[in-house]
């Protein structure tokens, strides 16, 4: 009975000096809202994209991805990436989370022309 107090002790000790630096804290952190993008100007906001893509060598299609960690280890699971590895994962968040505003106010994309007319009708062609 004692050890399993002492056991059990040292692992709540252990899980207490885990906060915060954990794996899967860590990779929660690289997603982002994409609603923070939203009152950014359309060209704007294609250009910092493409220039946090262009600075961590991503695509512009990146997205924050998850390590598997061994079941129920998720929260006790120190946090090995580099640095680098690290602001990486994080840009790839950015980019996903812009991306998503993007789509979303459909920028990039020709404004469709309004026309008005009857339904059924044809609109008038461009030679007449």
């Amino acid at each position: 009975m004692r050890w399993t107090m002492i056991a059990l002790a040292s692992c709540l000790t252990v899980a207490g000096c885990v906060g915060g630096t954990s794996m899967a804290e860590r990779q929660d952190e690289d997603v982002q809202s994409s609603l923070q993008y939203d009152d950014v100007p359309c060209d704007q906001l294609l250009a910092q994209r493409n220039q946090l893509a262009q600075q961590n060598n991503l695509p512009v299609t990146a997205k924050p991805t998850f390590s598997n960690p061994a079941m129920g280890f998720g929260p006790f699971t120190p946090d090995m990436r580099s640095k680098a590895q690290r602001d990486r994962n994080k840009a790839s968040g950015e980019i996903d989370a812009m991306n998503r505003s993007i789509e979303r106010r459909d920028c990039g994309k020709p404004k469709k022309k309004e026309t008005f007319g009857l339904p059924g009708s044809k609109p008038p062609s461009p030679a007449q």
